[in-house]
């Protein structure tokens, strides 16, 4: 763990928490990291896992388990409260059966999760069990072979630098990761799915989100399907999509119930604030987020948070050309990923932008087409990584086109167990260290022939990345999650 690396997006529980529901009472979590439903239960890929994956995209291994995530060296991670959409398994698929299991096989999160998904009506009531089961084995310590491990749910970054002062002075055998929650998707206020809901009934329940002892850090508004709150962007792909119908509320703007939710999530005077990541809203929502911010005087210092994401290399919303053809061609132009126009208000607010570690999401059908292929693992590694590193340039030189510091603004933001489809070679938070090691390499390579306008921006490649994979997570943190 002496890398201190952070993820700012990643769902540790989902697979776990869901696999908790095959036996009575449901939603427990268990020290013993052998059972199915610890969070601490490592289940690295098999080769037949692996050959899955590449074929049809199926990620049904566990990929940001804690005990991953401790061989990866992750120190802080933003954690994800998100009780999946009952629409998921409600879709056009007819037979039950083998609805049951077509959507336990995608998720891995177990049947019996299924059909409690299958009929859910309270969405919050599953967002506070979730919770619960965090809170369970909260500071526990857990032994690994390696050596005693904990998680710890923490409310500021004062905390986490209080429990990094601790194991450093006492040079403590207990190695901590440092927990931020958050939540995915403000589907979690409904308390009961089928109606229309109220103001009154969701500002109840957000009232009880901020009165938490640990309230989540940053939320998104919109998720996977409608929730009177916000127009979503489309975000399935291959069979789920063919499957399911995102329809309802897609591309929508943010409704008059959303805009209170908003506003009151970013008011300080009922508890502490919570910042909004704008991960899938459509474009027209975000649009109308910013106008928000930028129109009203209490908002002006607000980062924008995208913590799991892409760029999709064109301009913006409304002039769908891409800007920079040379670094725009091997990107994914869709709308749930992020316009150059906002890449570059993102980094003028000194916010936060969470790369994504999914095939799906970073690169254009032509580009994965076009990915040489390899049976040794190192090439494998070099040419999937360069995926996020053709994300990473195009950022950093549209920065720096426009006079921007290019290094302070990303991060990982994985998705990882958030049903994506990682990049070949690197399936689990374990693999992070490479994931590093190859970004590097392609820094590197970069650096040496291109300079870049702005002075500022041409840095070593070793610290590009540490920047990328630890650093500019840690800074923000430190200015906003106070």
């Amino acid at each position: 763990m002496q890398n201190n690396y952070l993820d700012f997006h990643c769902h540790p529980a989902i697979k776990p928490f869901g696999k908790s529901f095959n036996r009575k009472p449901t939603g427990e979590n268990s020290a013993n990291r052998n059972r199915v439903r610890s969070i601490w239960r490592y289940n690295p890929p098999t080769l037949m896992d692996k050959l899955l994956n590449y074929l049809i995209g199926v990620t049904k291994f566990s990929q940001a388990n804690f005990s991953s995530l401790s061989y990866g060296g992750v120190s802080v991670v933003c954690v994800s409260l998100s009780p999946i959409e009952k629409y998921f398994f409600r879709n056009k698929m007819t037979n039950e059966f083998i609805l049951d299991i077509a959507a336990n096989f995608a998720t891995g999160v177990g049947k019996k999760r299924v059909d409690h998904i299958q009929g859910i009506k309270d969405y919050f009531k599953d967002l506070e069990k979730e919770l619960k089961y965090y809170q369970e084995l909260d500071g526990t310590i857990i032994r690994l072979p390696e050596g005693k491990f904990r998680y710890k749910l923490v409310n500021s970054f004062k905390e986490i630098e209080a429990i990094r002062l601790v194991e450093e002075e006492l040079d403590s055998a207990i190695q901590t990761i440092c927990v931020v929650l958050s939540i995915e998707g403000m589907h979690v206020l409904l308390s009961n799915v089928d109606k229309t809901p109220t103001e009154e009934e969701l500002l109840k329940n957000l009232m009880k989100i901020k009165a938490w002892k640990n309230p989540p850090f940053f939320v998104g508004i919109a998720h996977h399907f409608w929730n009177h709150l916000c127009g979503h962007a489309e975000s399935l792909t291959g069979i789920i999509k063919k499957h399911t119908d995102q329809g309802e509320g897609l591309n929508m703007g943010i409704t008059q119930l959303g805009k209170s939710i908003i506003k009151n999530l970013l008011d300080t005077r009922n508890g502490k604030r919570i910042l909004i990541d704008i991960k899938h809203m459509s474009p027209a929502s975000r649009n109308e987020y910013y106008h928000m911010l930028d129109t009203n005087p209490e908002y002006k210092d607000i980062p924008i948070i995208v913590s799991h994401g892409a760029t999709n290399g064109l301009i913006s919303s409304t002039n769908r050309t891409q800007g920079r053809p040379r670094t725009a061609s091997k990107l994914n132009p869709v709308d749930i990923n992020f316009f150059d126009e906002e890449i570059i208000r993102i980094a003028k607010t000194k916010g936060i932008f969470g790369l994504q570690l999914d095939e799906r999401r970073v690169a254009s059908k032509k580009t994965l087409r076009n990915i040489k292929k390899s049976v040794h693992r190192n090439k494998i590694m070099h040419y999937r990584s360069e995926l996020i590193w053709n994300q990473v340039q195009h950022i950093a030189e549209l920065l720096d086109a426009e006079g921007i510091f290019a290094w302070d603004c990303l991060v990982i933001g994985s998705d990882f167990d958030g049903i994506v489809n990682p990049l070949n070679g690197f399936w689990t938070s374990e693999e992070l260290p490479y994931l590093a090691d190859f970004l590097e390499r392609h820094a590197f390579n970069y650096v040496q022939n291109n300079p870049f306008r702005l002075a500022e921006n041409n840095l070593n490649a070793d610290e590009i990345i540490a920047r990328i994979m630890g650093l500019n997570g840690n800074r923000f943190l430190k200015d906003n999650f106070k």
